[in-house]
């Protein structure tokens, strides 16, 4: 069975994305090794960029805005979160400090521009699409009790019961979330036409390896994001 795939239309936005699952894993508080590396890795961002103006000039960050406007929606209102990223690492010095798995994958994140993002196996039904809302999909975003409606066409992560994992690339459910308690996570990393098919084999080779480092188990890259995707 394919657990994670890929609509036409929205590789036509420019959109790439592929998902990697891991297996009895173990969530835990960071490791200090792995702070340290975050730590290395911010001072390295505060040296390139002087402001957020610089980082919005991104031919990557650039690219997203370009997406988010063609499916209606405002950059400035909803960031990608590549960029949000940047820009805290640039004001406050340092990424917040959420688990083993988060931090290893915002890590990646800062360094390669991606947009990662993991949800717990146990709780999702596969398979999970990056696909257009039609408008009646069910997303309660992150620590709220409350479901909030979706925008036919915007894009985003539907699992298999029509739950939103993902609004964008931005907002996550509250159902999926890593917690203390996940063993197996569907990870997806999303890209864009930007990135180039070399540059995304290291990518997901970085990431397996620091996930792998972090949080133990195992890996099985389920989609590349310049494999062919199911039609739609």
């Amino acid at each position: 069975m394919n657990e994670f795939f890929v609509w036409e239309l929205c590789r036509a936005l420019g959109l790439r994305a592929g998902a990697i699952i891991f297996r009895g894993v173990t969530i835990a508080d960071a490791s200090i090794e792995l702070r340290s590396q975050i730590n290395d890795e911010v001072k390295r961002i505060r040296r390139e960029y002087k402001n957020p103006a610089a980082i919005r000039s991104l031919p990557e960050i650039a690219k997203q805005y370009e997406i988010l406007r063609n499916v209606g929606v405002k950059p400035r209102s909803h960031p990608p979160s590549t960029q949000k990223l940047l820009e805290f690492a640039l004001k406050r010095g340092t990424l917040p400090a959420v688990n083993n798995l988060v931090d290893a994958y915002n890590l990646v994140s800062i360094r390669t521009k991606c947009s990662l993002g993991a949800h717990d196996l146990d709780r999702i039904s596969v398979p999970v699409a990056l696909r257009l809302f039609v408008g009646d999909e069910s997303f309660r975003p992150l620590g709220s009790n409350d479901n909030q409606p979706v925008t036919r066409g915007e894009f985003g992560y539907v699992d298999a019961e029509q739950r939103v994992l993902c609004r964008l690339d931005s907002l996550q459910s509250d159902f999926s979330k890593v917690t203390a308690e996940t063993t197996n996570v569907l990870l997806i990393v999303e890209t864009t036409t930007v990135h180039e098919s070399d540059r995304l084999e290291c990518v997901f080779a970085e990431t397996e390896s620091i996930v792998l480092r972090q949080c133990g188990g195992t890996a099985e890259v389920v989609l590349r994001p310049f494999w062919r995707p199911q039609p739609y």
